[in-house]
């Protein structure tokens, strides 16, 4: 009877069968069993062991010996410890065939990335999948711009590579398909969304770089060119925002509504307003404190404080008994929804996203005579590069004012 050693997905290579299980190093007692009588000497450096169960099995895992450090990979496959059939030794036999294959391509990674070469395996991925697998597996706020970077990255691949759109290897990404891709991202997005797109696009290169699937960063040397600086969204006017204020219609959800307006008086980012607790609240000292997510354990400016007057603590509420949060909220695609609609109903004919609402906090404020400095520990900006945008924006509209005032003709 022939048997087959199946070839191994791309989905098992990224399975939990190739996630190292650390151990201390310490010298493993020699087995009895076949697998260890197979694969136990010491010329190899990826051995295939066995661990005896409770109740008559053994489980087949892979001891690593690499860079100093003993590891365990634990495959996930089992033996019967007595087959007394036929049917129970052939699929020993086939376990086994299948664990030593994945023995073997995982010797092979080994040797290929000690030479800082490419696998055989890794260049047999599926850079899509592989694009997709990073995502699935990410867990930090700004996923929704790794899915659109992901998304941009297929629709220029079929606009542009056609040929690869379905499927395309690692080592195919070289220097000139980015820099193509930086220069379909200028001309599909308007002021920060291409360098966003980029930025979320070159973690997932790095990554495949790190994990030795790509040999050479092919985004090295490659500039996305975007004023970063230049304030481009659309942003409410006080009277814009008083109009907003005063449009209500039955079917608003009234957890947005009273979120949103906060974010208009305080600036805060969306992803800070739905983790927001009452405990935040300083009642006494009339004090907002809270972390931000985009900032959390990468910089000590990470925390901000934000005074609050009558009309925001009117919009927080009276602290309950127990410690909850102070806007419960529903998606951010749904919140996001609720905002347009709202928008909309209010005549105001421009694109407005909750961010901004931050971005409207900044110019009103800096426009009504704050002060820079003021404006950027309000906004938990480390330093006055980022908040220099507003005033920018606050210079336009002085512009724009200025220019509005009818043409003296003397």
């Amino acid at each position: 009877m022939l048997f087959f050693v199946p070839i191994l997905s791309l989905e098992y290579l990224f399975s939990t069968h190739f996630v190292p299980i650390f151990v201390k190093q310490k010298k493993l007692k020699a087995n009895k069993g076949m697998v260890q009588k197979r694969k136990g000497t010491k010329k190899h450096n990826v051995i295939l062991r066995e661990r005896e169960l409770s109740g008559g099995n053994k489980s087949l895992y892979l001891d690593i010996y690499s860079g100093g450090v003993r590891i365990k990979e634990y495959l996930k496959l089992y033996i019967s410890v007595n087959p007394r059939t036929p049917i129970e030794r052939e699929v020993n036999k086939e376990t086994l065939q299948l664990a030593e294959t994945i023995r073997t391509e995982r010797e092979s990674e080994l040797n290929h990335q000690a030479h800082g070469q490419i696998s055989p395996n890794a260049k047999k991925i599926n850079f899509l999948d592989y694009y997709q697998n990073y995502i699935d597996k990410y867990t930090k706020a700004d996923i929704r711009m790794i899915k659109a970077s992901f998304k941009r990255f297929n629709d220029f691949l079929e606009a542009e590579y056609p040929k690869y759109k379905n499927c395309i290897k690692p080592e195919q990404i070289n220097k000139e398909m980015v820099t193509d891709f930086v220069e379909y991202l200028e001309s599909k997005s308007k002021g920060e969304g291409a360098l966003t797109f980029y930025r979320r696009f070159k973690k997932v290169i790095k990554n495949a770089v790190d994990n030795n699937v790509i040999a050479k960063n092919p985004c090295l040397g490659v500039v996305c060119k975007v004023d970063e600086n230049a304030l481009t969204k659309d942003i409410l006017s006080i009277d814009e925002i008083e109009q907003l204020i005063k449009t209500r219609y039955p079917e608003q959800n009234p957890e947005t509504r009273r979120a949103f307006i906060f974010t208009l008086y305080t600036g805060i980012r969306f992803c800070d307003i739905i983790d927001l607790k009452f405990s935040n609240v300083d009642y006494s000292n009339r004090i907002l404190k809270f972390n931000q997510a985009k900032t959390k354990g990468k910089s000590s400016n990470s925390w901000v404080n934000i005074p609050l007057n009558d009309y925001l603590l009117s919009l927080i509420g009276e602290k309950p008994e127990n410690d909850t949060y102070i806007f419960n909220l529903p998606s951010q695609t749904m919140c996001l929804k609720t905002l347009r609609v709202w928008v909309k109903k209010a005549g105001i004919s421009k694109h407005i996203t909750w961010h901004c609402g931050r971005h409207s906090y900044a110019v009103n404020i800096l426009n009504n005579g704050a002060n820079i400095k003021t404006v950027a520990s309000l906004l938990g900006h480390s330093g006055l590069k980022h908040t220099e945008k507003y005033t920018r924006a606050v210079d336009s509209l002085k512009e724009q004012a200025i220019n509005s005032l009818p043409e003296l003709k003397l």
